[in-house]
């Protein structure tokens, strides 16, 4: 099992914005619980999204904080390779997602089955084989 993390989610755990990050934090204690071998995955689009608003804002300490995460050695890194896009215009065609959230969504997808989708965005529930958790 891996847990493919949707960009608000990052920002809900890192940044600690309540309830949200005590509600990712519960979420991943409970997929933990299921799969003790759980990991980690992103994209680089949630990189990009994460780091925006800190280094817009001259937040330094949340920036710090994102690249820490960003630099664990056991994330799994789904880049946006030419199979991502395609997926994702085919998503975007089929489900009316915008293109981040459809990238987003094809970047997990290629995961495989076992996979788990954490984010604020219900929207991506509309995406055929995503395994879908909102934390609203």
């Amino acid at each position: 099992m891996i847990a493919f993390f949707d960009a608000s989610t990052l920002i809900y755990l890192i940044e600690g914005a309540e309830p949200f990050a005590g509600k990712v934090r519960k979420e991943l204690a409970a997929a933990a619980r299921k799969h003790p071998d759980i990991g980690a995955a992103v994209s680089r689009l949630s990189w990009l999204e994460c780091r925006v608003g800190p280094m817009k804002g001259n937040r330094s300490a949340s920036l710090v904080a994102f690249d820490a995460f960003f630099s664990r050695t056991d994330l799994v890194w789904v880049e946006l390779t030419r199979d991502v896009v395609e997926l994702a215009a085919a998503i975007r065609v089929m489900t009316g997602l915008k293109t981040p959230d459809a990238l987003q969504a094809a970047s997990c997808l290629q995961l495989g089955g076992d996979h788990l989708f954490l984010t604020g965005d219900s929207a991506f529930k509309r995406v055929a084989g995503l395994n879908v958790k909102v934390l609203t």
